[in-house]
Formats: C-alpha cells, structure tokens, sequence
C-alpha cells in the first residue's frame, strides 16, 4: 500500500526542534506553574536511545502533558503516542496542534470503506518501531476512575517482544488528585505529583506476553508504593 502515513515527520529534526522549544517556552512552565512536579530516575534512562516502548499507568487527563513535558529531553524529541483518527486527525489544525504537543501518530479505531483515506494508518505503532521511533502506551486503555491501578492489556509487551526493544516503566502519582475524573483544570495550590522513571525492562527467554506485561505492571506498583525510581523488588 502506497497511501501509508508517512513517517518523514518523526525524523524530521526541525519537528523535533519546533516540540523542544514548545516544552521549554510554553509546557513545561505551565506545568510547573500549575503542579508541583518531581521526577527522579533520570539516570536509569541516560543513553536511551532508538526504539523503546515507554508504559505508564494512566489516572488522569494530566498524565500525557507529564510525559510529554517531565522526561528528559533526549527522550521527548522522537517520542511518539497514537491518537485516535477519526477524533483527531479530521481537522488538519488539531492534528497539527496535537502532532507539535504530542507528537501523535493516528490510530484507526474504525474504518469506512468509503473514505478514500481509509488504511492510511496501518500498521503504525509497528512501522514506527521498526524505524527507531519510540513510543509510549498506557496498558490500562483508558483512565482509572478511582486512581487505583487498573489491568494492563498485553499489546506493549508484545510489540516489545516482536521488535526487541526494552519497555522503560513509569510510575506517575498524584495526577489522579490533582486533575480528578470530571476536572476541567487542575486543583489549586500547586498540588504534589510524581514521575518515576524505571530502569528499562526486556522480557526474558520463554516469557510470555502475559507474564512480561505482569512483571512490568508489579515494576510500576513497586515504584509507587515505595516512592522511588529503583525499589526493592518483591519479585524481579
């Protein structure tokens, strides 16, 4: 198929330059003005390089701006995360607005026959893995309603597994009290929240998808529960 979404933009170093300079002038001192923010494990990702799949858990609508904004920079200047096509990508002004932010990719959760640009989204977690792009995927599928820890659905583990590339944890705390389900904006004061950055994570030989996505999500809980980018691991 020759009607693909293209990919020059993920590589394209003036894109890449254009989000760098939103972080620093416009999202990052948003952030910081609104959150009181602290990040630690830095170090665990230092040399990161090509593809990777990032896995975070998801509690609020605060989650994506942190991401985007918080990790380092080595990190967000190729990072990738899919967004719906049909939402999205109808408006060539929100698709650019959400690509300079985000820096999306479109993902089709349905597809009419009729539209001529129907199939340009294939396959496009994969082909962005096989061309060095990391992304990042929330395993819960959607936001946690009460703040806890949802199930994870196995699909980044196994994009993980198919391409050999590593999955750097990330345990995000506070989003959910800060920005609740039904927020518009953010609470006042400044209210705490937390990004650790895990050690990334490969699965091991004869590991399932299942147990991969398992031993990543209890990753996760360790962090959250002890506070820190490298816990004491219960299981390793």
């Amino acid at each position: 198929m020759t009607n693909l979404h293209p990919l020059d933009d993920y590589h394209s170093e003036s894109k890449k330059n254009m989000r760098r300079g939103v972080r620093k002038f416009l999202t990052r001192p948003v952030i910081k003005s609104v959150l009181d923010t602290s990040v630690s494990g830095q170090h665990n990702v230092e040399g990161l390089e090509g593809a990777y799949i990032v896995v975070g858990n998801h509690s609020s609508h605060l989650d994506a701006p942190m991401v985007f904004t918080l990790l380092p920079d080595h990190m967000t200047d190729q990072l990738a995360t899919g967004a719906a096509a049909d939402y999205f990508y109808r408006k060539p002004t929100i698709s650019k607005l959400t690509s300079l932010f985000f820096n999306t990719y479109p993902i089709e959760r349905k597809v009419d026959p009729r539209d001529p640009n129907a199939g340009r989204a294939k396959g496009m977690t994969s082909r962005l893995l096989r061309a060095g792009i990391p992304i990042l995927i929330f395993p819960e599928g959607t936001r946690s309603r009460t703040g806890e820890l949802g199930e994870f659905k196995t699909g980044a583990a196994a994009l993980a597994m198919k391409f050999d590339v590593p999955i750097v944890p990330l345990a995000m705390s506070g989003g959910h009290e800060a920005m609740p389900v039904g927020a518009v904006l953010p609470t006042p004061n400044r209210p705490p929240v937390s990004m650790y950055i895990g050690k990334p994570m490969k699965a091991r030989e004869g590991e399932s998808a299942e147990d991969f996505t398992g031993r990543v999500r209890r990753h996760i809980i360790e962090m959250l529960d002890q506070e820190t980018a490298n816990p004491r691991l219960s299981e390793d």
